[in-house]
């Protein structure tokens, strides 16, 4: 069955339509008009997520569980309607948008068994000492509980498994914080159904209506009351480095200032180390080309830099550019992403002493892959050529020797990930490297390639600024949960008073 969106808003159980509208810039099929959110519509969101979360922030974790694992199945009932859409609006192929939704779904049951476990909580008791001398010990006990009403923007090139339904509106649910998502322009529709989803799983479950709301895209004005409304304690971002940053400064600038958790992006740099180079350079050439076009390049994760030794450059060169030249045109997920594209690759083009590996011709809203090359000596003087570039484009840097390649690992700013590519051989340069690169990024692989996040227990997706606002946390995995909570400790508090996880 075609779904057609109705282009409108859910706000606390209520679907509100009305007003100014935006149209739909789908790569194919037909587009829609969707109303236009307001900072009244906000306002009215936030205010019906705090009454929710009287009752929703201390509900029973088998209650949440149970409502997160009912979006699950919500969701799976639509999938072949929300396929449908979201190819439409993203230009994504369907099986990656089949496995962005069992990717979705799997971390909504993810979360209700992390919260049923309820390690998370992180109980902790020091039972009252009243002889300790010089001073009695009063009964102390700690716990963490869910801080609020939570905002989530959702992401251009997620538009399930990082927006509406995606891993910051599962991790606050889990959490037993309301929310409120401000869709993304590039996919209003996608985020009106999964919203029906959630919004049936309220229902289902018997849960407040204010526990989840979504006010589509309303321009920078209903970006900047969301994370300025008095009631939102927290915001999960997923985007630019430039929006990201204005949001969380404005977060800072509030009068109660609140924790902005964004994932800005990153470059993602590959070491290849010698020995490596010498026994598989082609095939880790390959990966890198599959990696960094994989999705039209369009991840946080994408491996935009390969940093190498100048002797072995030109082989590396050589082989990433073969293989790259067999990837053709790809769709881009927005207009704007494919021109933000075309102006990276002007700028790294026009860096000194960049040599261009590969060319090709890219226009309107199509990709195709960029190689070039640079020496380590020109990349450290030059700051822009580290910048992200969001899509299939690949740099060479050429170390001149293991110095200056610890040297290009320590001007590094913060990074998703970090990757060494090194054989046994090459141990000794790899331990040097080590204790810098972990200091520059939340992940670091050997042998793989950063492209694709596992969702476990043990996942961190962020790292220090610009990768991610807060070096402490984490989008992916369950750690992403401690976001959304805060230690409180109580002293002599009697028993019947405590929260029920305490008792």
């Amino acid at each position: 069955m075609t779904f057609t969106p109705h282009g409108k808003h859910l706000i606390a159980g209520d679907w509100v339509g009305g007003g100014a509208t935006f149209r739909s810039a789908p790569a194919s099929g037909p587009a829609h008009d969707f109303s236009l959110g307001t900072p009244d519509l906000v306002s009215r969101a936030a205010q019906a997520a705090e009454e929710a979360f009287w009752s929703f922030g201390y509900s029973p974790r088998e209650d949440r569980a149970t409502f997160l694992e009912a979006i699950a199945d919500e969701i799976e009932a639509r999938g072949a309607r929300i396929t449908e859409i979201g190819t439409q609006e993203s230009g994504l192929p369907a099986a990656r948008l089949e496995g962005e939704r069992g990717r979705t779904t799997g971390q909504l049951r993810l979360f209700a068994r992390h919260i049923r476990d309820g390690d998370y909580l992180d109980r902790r008791h020091d039972q009252a000492l009243p002889d300790r001398q010089p001073l009695p010990r009063p009964d102390l006990r700690m716990i963490q509980r869910p801080i609020g009403p939570v905002a989530v923007f959702g992401a251009s090139n997620f538009p399930l498994a990082f927006s509406t339904a995606g891993g910051d509106t599962a991790s606050a649910l889990a959490a037993g914080c309301p929310v409120v998502v401000k869709g993304h322009p590039a996919h209003p529709g996608t985020a009106e159904i999964v919203a029906e989803a959630i919004h049936a799983a309220i229902t289902a479950c018997n849960m407040p209506a204010g526990v989840f709301s979504l006010v589509h895209d309303g321009g920078r004005e209903v970006g900047t009351a969301l994370v300025q409304h008095p009631l939102i304690r927290a915001v999960g971002f997923t985007g630019s480095l430039a929006g990201g940053r204005a949001l969380f400064d404005l977060c800072a600038a509030r009068a109660e200032p609140i924790p902005f958790f964004g994932e800005l992006g990153s470059v993602n740099p590959m070491f290849l180390l010698p020995e490596a180079v010498k026994v598989r350079g082609e095939a880790i050439a390959k990966g890198w080309a599959g990696s960094l076009t994989m999705g039209a390049g369009q991840f946080c994760t994408n491996p935009g830099i390969a940093v190498v030794l100048e002797d072995q450059a030109a082989g590396l060169a050589e082989a990433a550019r073969a293989a790259l030249s067999e990837t053709g045109a790809q769709v881009m997920l927005t207009d704007g992403i494919a021109e933000a594209y075309r102006k990276g690759r002007d700028r790294v083009a026009g860096g000194s002493g960049v040599r261009e590996v590969l060319t090709s011709v890219c226009d309107l809203r199509q990709a195709t892959p960029y190689l070039f090359h640079v020496s380590g000596a020109d990349w450290l003087a030059n700051e822009a050529l580290s910048d992200e570039v969001f899509g299939p484009l690949g740099l060479i840097v050429a170390a001149k020797d293991a110095d200056q390649m610890l040297q290009i690992a320590g001007s590094l700013e913060g990074q998703l990930t970090c990757t060494l590519h090194l054989d046994a051989g090459d141990a000794a340069l790899g331990r040097r490297l080590m204790p810098v690169l972990e200091r520059k990024a939340g992940r670091v692989l050997a042998n793989g390639f950063p492209t694709g996040v596992e969702v476990s227990d043990v996942m961190v997706h962020g790292g220090p600024y610009p990768a991610s606002t807060n070096f402490g946390a984490t989008s992916v995995g369950t750690l992403a949960i401690r976001r959304f909570l805060r230690p409180v400790c109580y002293q002599n508090i009697p028993e019947g008073l405590l929260p029920d996880d305490l008792r």
